[in-house]
């Protein structure tokens, strides 16, 4: 592991110069949720690049790495073409740009760095495990088994989401279809699952602990920061008591059979 700071500067930088890319194109496209698109592919850059610096099991670094670039390759372009290219500006942006007033190119310049450091934070627990020099066994093929049906899960329930979308006769109404009826949430719930992948992969090594900051850190995110209370404030707004519903029949996070209300 020697240099693993320096390196992990170097980096940041990069991904940071990456940003301030983004943050240009943004001025321009009046979207901000580009700085998503940036964060995913910030962490798929990070994990290619420590690929060719970790000294561990050579067979681990390619699958970790492999499993690690196809997830962030993965959101970051179902970001771009659902959220930037085909959709207007994400109403989250939208309130920061009236609340900064007319301090909006500075204050979107802070957050797109913030997303550089937070996507740093999320490249640690996964190319932690290019040190582990275990060679692979049972318990990587089960953490591949575990990445195959996170990111299959994740896939489905953006598509059940999207199409339902996609019918005008849904506008206002909620989503209850396929993996919708089990969590509101059902992408996160498999994203979050996603991370437990490093975990497995890192067992057996020194470093453990810092592989299991992924899972841990990616709940706080989705359930304290930017991910459900956002989600839920907005759904709120715009479909009343339809979600109020929602949210006393379906469980929030982890899936669970929907509970009956009719004689609450």
């Amino acid at each position: 592991m020697d240099n693993f700071i320096y390196h992990l500067f170097i980096c940041w930088i990069i991904i940071a110069v990456f940003m301030v890319l983004l943050w240009a194109v943004q001025i321009k496209t009046n979207n901000a949720a580009i700085a998503d698109v940036g964060w995913a592919y910030g962490i798929a850059f990070g994990i290619l690049y420590f690929a060719f610096i970790g000294d561990g099991n050579k067979e681990r670094i390619i699958l970790t790495a492999s499993m690690g670039i196809v997830w962030g390759l993965r959101l970051g372009t179902y970001l771009l073409f659902n959220r930037v290219i085909s959709a207007k500006e994400d109403t989250r942006y939208k309130n920061f740009r009236k609340s900064a007033e007319n301090n909006v190119l500075r204050y979107f310049f802070l957050f797109f760095q913030a997303q550089a450091v937070v996507a740093i934070l999320f490249v640690i627990p996964i190319v932690i495990v290019y040190y582990n020099p275990n060679p692979l066994n049972y318990i990587d093929m089960f953490a591949l088994l575990i990445w195959i049906l996170s990111i299959v899960g994740e896939c489905v329930a953006d598509k059940q989401l999207s199409s339902f979308k996609a019918n005008k006769s849904n506008e206002g109404k909620v989503c209850r279809n396929g993996l919708w009826k089990f969590s509101r949430h059902p992408n996160y719930f498999f994203e979050w699952i996603h991370w437990w992948t490093y975990v497995l992969l890192n067992f057996g090594s020194n470093n453990l602990w810092v592989s299991l900051t992924g899972p841990l850190l990616m709940l706080f995110f989705l359930i304290k920061i930017s991910g459900i209370p956002f989600a839920e404030q907005q759904a709120l707004k715009s479909k009343g008591i339809e979600y109020e519903n929602y949210i006393k029949t379906t469980n929030m996070f982890f899936p669970g059979p929907p509970k009956d209300i009719t004689n609450g």
